[in-house]
């Protein structure tokens, strides 16, 4: 049964692969795609261009992306033992938008601007984690989570801060876009600088993804088992911190992927970490994908990825709060 239920979501993403290559406002036939493929290297065509230079690029970062959100989402629900964490709640996603908006400020190039996104996400959970290792009359994990709170709030006014000072002709556009997120921009030469980030810090996730389920019980029994607690949540925050940090620095701010994937999967394939990681990549990769072409696709001009993401996220997080009320 185990087995089943992972080749699904196997065949929902390569199902949605097949759609996002074939769609959009310059449609591509089966054969037209696999005659681009199997004639790579000869003179390029339209279709080539189309497939080489816009789809495949952001068809890999969608997967990319969708993978890293949804896992850090998932390592982060399984670390606080609460459902309605998301990869934002240590402020990654905060400090990487003011990250980003500063450099926008400062009319800097996009390499700069990704630089200073993913510098920002990474300070700020340090800050965050800093903050909560100086409390020591509250349990760690509430320590974190509300120290991430207050510098989420704290960064989010000053993102608002400078949306204000900016050239409301120039800058504010451009600020507003990239903290809706997209993929419109997104090409191979960022995908080479993103995968090794978010491959470095999948690795040790699912290497030691079984210590999720220690950490799922109570402190003292997880030391009694033998794991270091708070190595091993600085170590899964790091991980989760580090990828979202990475992609966030080049599709902007994506919400709601963090938080209702790790539902998905777990109401498809149990609370075992060690089989709900892998699925939750799949699902998550298939979902950005999934909304990712609705956003290309929808309307005669693209529409920002995290306005679909949002759409689609919350109706199905409120079905899923009202059946759990009713059961």
């Amino acid at each position: 049964m185990p087995i089943f239920r992972l080749m699904l979501p196997v065949v929902l993403l390569i199902i949605s692969v097949v759609i996002a290559v074939s769609s959009g406002q310059y449609s591509l036939s089966l054969t037209e795609i696999w005659q681009s493929i199997s004639q790579y290297g000869n003179e390029l065509s339209q279709q080539d261009i189309i497939l080489w230079n816009i789809r495949l690029p952001r068809i890999a970062t969608a997967i990319l992306v969708g993978i890293a959100l949804s896992v850090a989402g998932v390592t982060y629900q399984g670390m606080f033992k609460n459902p309605l964490v998301s990869p934002d709640i240590l402020g990654v996603t905060s400090g990487a938008g003011l990250g980003a908006v500063t450099a926008i400020y400062f009319d800097f190039p996009l390499p700069v601007i990704q630089l200073f996104a993913f510098v920002g996400g990474l300070l700020a959970v340090g800050l965050v984690y800093f903050i909560a290792s100086t409390v020591r009359r509250q349990h760690p994990i509430l320590a974190l989570v509300l120290s991430g709170v207050a510098i989420s709030a704290l960064l989010g006014a000053g993102i608002s801060l400078l949306k204000i000072l900016a050239d409301p002709y120039s800058q504010l556009s451009t600020i507003t876009f990239w903290l809706l997120g997209g993929l419109n921009m997104t090409s191979f030469d960022d995908l080479t600088l993103v995968a090794p980030l978010v491959l470095l810090a999948l690795i040790p996730l699912i290497l030691l993804r079984w210590r999720m389920n220690v950490l799922s019980l109570d402190d003292e029994e997880a030391t009694a088992l033998g794991v270091n607690l708070h190595r091993t949540r600085l170590l899964f925050i790091l991980c989760a911190t580090l990828m979202t940090s990475a992609v966030v620095s080049v599709t902007g701010i994506i919400g709601w992927v963090g938080l209702i994937i790790p539902h998905i999967a777990r109401l498809w394939i149990g609370a075992d970490f060690r089989l709900l990681l892998p699925t939750s990549m799949l699902f998550g990769a298939a979902f950005l994908l999934i909304t990712d072409t609705l956003a290309r696709c929808l309307f005669a001009i693209e529409v920002p990825l995290g306005v679909i993401t949002a759409f689609v996220g919350a109706p199905f997080f409120l079905s899923l709060l009202i059946k759990g009320e009713r059961q």
